[in-house]
């Protein structure tokens, strides 16, 4: 069953993001990490040095494995981070920081 239905949501109408250049459908209320994840996007991070994959882990803003660069701010938590028509979204490599 959709999530929509079964919660008898009724948002308002969907929108464009980006992530890397590709749109992204997101709806309102959803934060930047349930809007990747519900476009099956589910790594958005490389951890330093090794750049190993990384996404969301607790979805409460405490392990910080979900970092994302919203509107060239790095180390945006996704899990806490209200999408926003129009946000270019980028995934993260290490810090966030040019080199």
């Amino acid at each position: 069953m959709n999530p929509l239905e079964l919660a008898r949501a009724e948002p308002g109408p969907a929108f464009t993001v980006t992530l890397d250049g590709r749109d992204i459908d997101a709806l309102p209320g959803q934060t930047v990490a349930a809007a990747l994840w519900a476009a099956g996007v589910t790594s958005w991070r490389g951890t330093r040095g090794e750049g190993r994959p990384r996404g969301i882990f607790c979805g409460i803003g405490v392990c910080f494995d979900c970092l994302v660069t919203v509107n060239d701010r790095p180390n945006q938590r996704a899990c806490l981070v209200p999408v926003r028509p129009g946000d270019a979204i980028r995934t993260q490599e290490g810090t966030g920081h040019e080199h």
